[in-house]
């Protein structure tokens, strides 16, 4: 599947400018999700096209992130340490909402749980964690929209990382091209990834999640 770009200023004025929103670039039937490694791991997933080696550990907790320009905040733009490898992984609508359907969130105060009790039996019962942190600009200044990110372990990481997906790219010589655009406002040189608004096809997971419309 191509990775599609767009020049930040057009990227910018597709979105809204507050609310919880899934933004992603998809197709179809698919969606991209984003990691970033140390090169050791993302080297070995670009090249066998799943997760493992010496220096993977399905033990821990693994987060993905649809919104490229989240990613970049958590990276630094491929510049911090541990986090040069960025990683682009396509897996189906499908296995995203299975993904989102079997989480729950991190914190008690953005769940919707009436009690906090109730909240920590889901907590424990479910293993996927959802945040929705600020989205970001460019250069790493704070949004008023929220984006979202999902921490995976446990059965189903070993099933993201082995099953789930249907292609890993290498995202890496893009980021480090860009990252030099991406420091100072307007942004007119940054070219960025292409995404829509996810809205998925399940009223009980827009709920679940608590997306705005």
């Amino acid at each position: 599947m191509n990775f599609k770009t767009i020049p930040y200023p057009e990227y910018q004025s597709q979105f809204p400018s507050k609310g919880k929103h899934i933004l992603a670039q998809q197709t179809t039937d698919h969606i991209l999700v984003y990691q970033a490694f140390r090169p050791s791991i993302g080297n070995y997933a670009i090249k066998n096209q799943v997760f493992g080696g010496s220096d993977y550990n399905y033990s821990r907790m693994s987060w993905i992130k649809p919104n490229f320009l989240w990613m970049m905040y958590r990276s630094g733009w491929a510049a911090k340490l541990g986090q040069e490898k960025i990683l682009g992984i396509w897996i189906s609508k499908a296995d995203f909402e299975k993904i989102l359907s079997k989480s729950t969130f991190t914190s008690y105060a953005q769940s919707n749980h009436e009690t906090e009790s109730e909240w920590r039996a889901t907590l424990d019962s479910h293993p996927i964690r959802l945040q929705w942190d600020p989205d970001h600009e460019p250069n790493g200044d704070k949004h008023t929209r929220k984006a979202i990110q999902l921490g995976i372990k446990g059965e189903m990481l070993e099933e993201f990382g082995k099953e789930m997906i249907c292609e890993i790219i290498d995202l890496t010589d893009f980021v480090n091209e860009q990252r030099r655009f991406a420091q100072t406002p307007p942004y007119h040189q940054l070219i960025v990834a292409q995404e829509s608004i996810y809205a998925p096809s399940n009223p009980k997971i827009v709920q679940s999640i608590g997306l705005d419309s």
